[in-house]
């Protein structure tokens, strides 16, 4: 959030306000974005329907998906780029974008600026209202929902230029489009410290009514900046927003931030609470301001989890078989990720300066299953308060991942392991087949789908590994991308459940059961597409008779994607020469349910390759 000189517990987190319990790896995670936790099934509304059965809420998408890619301060065009090129073909979940509010404008444009906000208007670094109202558009028809970074605990604590990049002007702790000195807390009325600043980082009232770093600390417990925080959100929401990432969300407060959040509007797409993610840094002792007791108001960045994978991928990888005894987040609320904008400038954890470390780390945290992962991507930076590639009058320029920025997202590893993770979190698979040599190499599978090994060591290594996989060969993903049935590099041979490789020094080797070479896919993608006219509040789903499509529970039925209203599209993994049946219903806000009329619908999926069916509501 804030420059090289803000203290280690002004960091950030992240937090899903609705969440269903399911078993990954021995602990709790959270719905995956996009998923839907509704109540009990309906039955079909004909008799000739197949019966459908009351169950308990489970992941409802097929495949699941629930990883972020964080791109720091990616200006809106480029981002709705990457989630039309790259995220949504790869099978990001969401995209996290910087915030967009308009800011400080000051010498040298550092990228804290975003974290000193003047007013509420959309005319922030990195575009215009149009670009970004543009870019939600364009990153959900790419099946990408977009999460913003929401400032909300306080305002802007310089002068700068005089104006903001809006061109808006102010006064530092008086005067702003919004606020008034009296909408800030202050000494003696709130702040028990002379300076106004937070002197007791274990005190309650101190960190929620001083000053963190001299901004301007607002008082959220007061009706009018609560309504005007609400507003804000609430304008993106209606933009089509479907989450935040509360910054400096410790600094907030319990109550502050319950009472926010009970005033924001539902998610557009799907009805249900929008997503968030809260900023709590660690280190406080007092029971308060620890991340645990702010689990009633979302998930939580799991800094605890970043601080975790540098020991191991500065040390001893081999620990990572005692993963479950380390003091962590539960993982239905830890937000994991590798490093983010705050972490990687103060070196508390990894970053792209680790280079292939920093790469290996951010493939394990999508291959082991621990909390919601988030794939960061932010600009390259020789000083801590460098300004991303920009204009001379700071506004963010194009995202050029060959100079400039570090597009860990577009990696091939990381890309190609979002999918590897997105196939083991929809089939629910432990780790299995666990391997170490007591160093730094390490193999292990996800269930019988999926299979990886991680060398951190400084030499090659070559082994015989239980892999868990049916016979077959594979195509190593690490290395290359796997398309129609062919691999672009190199392959791996499983026979007898078992297969020699060699793995490169800090490198990895992994495949799953979708990139077996010859053999018969193990799904087909089935484009449905239903032509049905809503109220607000309503969405169609897609439910039938298979696991896949949720086997008639309700619960567990497909969220279809509104982008090309009236049609509602969705892309399902199926799998192939399976005979189906299936319908559409209707849910609105309250999570009731209406089935369409007639006999159920029936088809055979293709032995290979992909379809499209076009339906109309009856």
């Amino acid at each position: 959030m804030l420059a090289a000189a803000a203290l280690a517990a002004t960091v950030t987190a992240a937090t899903a306000a609705t969440t269903v319990t399911v078993a990954v790896t021995g602990r709790t995670a959270a719905a995956a974005p996009g998923s839907d936790p509704a109540a009990a099934a309906s039955r079909p509304g004909t008799a000739s329907a197949a019966p459908g059965r009351t169950a308990a809420a489970t992941l409802a998408v097929t495949p699941a998906k629930d990883v972020t890619a964080n791109l720091f301060m990616w200006n809106w065009p480029s981002v709705a780029s990457e989630c039309t090129n790259t995220l949504g073909p790869a099978g990001y979940a969401a995209v996290q974008v910087a915030p967009p509010e308009d800011t400080l404008d000051t010498a040298g444009h550092p990228w804290w600026e975003i974290y000193q906000p003047v007013d509420y208007n959309l005319s922030g670094r990195m575009g215009s209202e149009a670009q970004f109202r543009s870019m939600v558009t364009t990153c959900h028809n790419a099946g990408v929902k977009v999460y913003v970074d929401a400032v909300i605990n306080h305002a802007a604590a310089q002068s700068g230029r005089g104006t903001s990049y809006g061109g808006v002007a102010y006064t530092p702790s008086a005067s702003y489009p919004d606020y008034t000195g009296a909408d800030f807390h202050n000494y003696p009325n709130d702040c028990p410290v002379a300076s106004n600043q937070i002197s007791d980082w274990n005190n309650y009232q101190q960190v929620t009514e001083c000053q963190l770093s001299n901004l301007p600390d607002l008082r959220t417990e007061t009706g009018k900046v609560r309504t005007t925080l609400a507003g804000y959100l609430n304008k993106l929401i209606g933009y089509g927003v479907d989450g935040f990432r509360i910054d400096a969300a410790k600094h907030v407060g319990h109550a502050d931030l319950a009472a926010i959040e009970a005033m924001l509007n539902r998610d557009t797409m799907t009805g249900a609470p929008v997503y968030i993610t809260q900023e709590v840094a660690l280190g406080a002792s007092n029971s308060q301001l620890t991340p645990a007791s702010f689990e009633n108001t979302g998930s939580l960045l799991g800094f605890d989890y970043a601080d975790a994978i540098k020991a191991q991928f500065t040390g001893n990888i081999a620990g990572f078989g005692g993963f479950g005894s380390w003091s962590l987040l539960p993982s239905g609320y830890s937000s994991s990720f590798v490093n983010n904008h705050d972490t990687e400038r103060d070196g508390s954890t990894l970053s792209y300066k680790n280079g292939a470390t920093y790469n290996l780390a951010t493939e394990f945290l999508l291959a082991w299953g621990y909390g919601t992962p988030q794939v960061y991507s932010g600009f390259t930076f020789g000083g801590t308060d460098d300004s991303p590639p920009a204009d001379a009058n700071g506004y963010v320029t194009g995202t050029n991942c060959a100079t400039g920025w570090y597009c860990t997202d577009r990696l091939t590893g990381v890309a190609n392991l979002v999918a590897w993770h997105n196939l083991a979190l929809t089939n629910n698979d432990p780790v299995a087949n666990w391997y170490t040599d007591g160093s730094n190499l390490i193999a292990f599978s996800r269930g019988a789908d999926a299979w990886i090994t991680v060398n951190n060591g400084s030499s090659a290594a070559t082994r015989t590994f239980t892999t868990g996989l049916p016979d077959g060969t594979y195509c190593d993903i690490i290395h290359g991308n796997y398309s129609g049935g062919s691999c672009s590099g190199p392959t791996v041979a499983v026979s007898g459940g078992t297969a020699t490789v060699t793995v490169a020094a800090r490198d990895a080797v992994a495949f799953d059961i979708n990139t077996r070479i010859g053999g018969a896919p193990a799904t087909v993608a089935i484009t449905f597409n239903e032509t049905r006219t809503t109220v607000w509040g309503q969405n169609v789903y897609l439910v039938g008779s298979i696991p896949a499509l949720g086997s008639w529970n309700t619960g567990s039925a497909l969220l279809m994607s509104s982008a090309a209203y009236p049609v509602w599209r969705l892309t399902a993994a199926l799998p192939p020469s399976t005979s189906i049946e299936y319908k559409y219903i209707l849910k609105d806000g309250a999570g009731n349910v209406t089935w369409e009329s007639g006999s159920n619908r029936t088809y055979t999926t293709p032995p290979s390759g992909s379809a499209t069916l076009n339906d109309t509501w009856k």
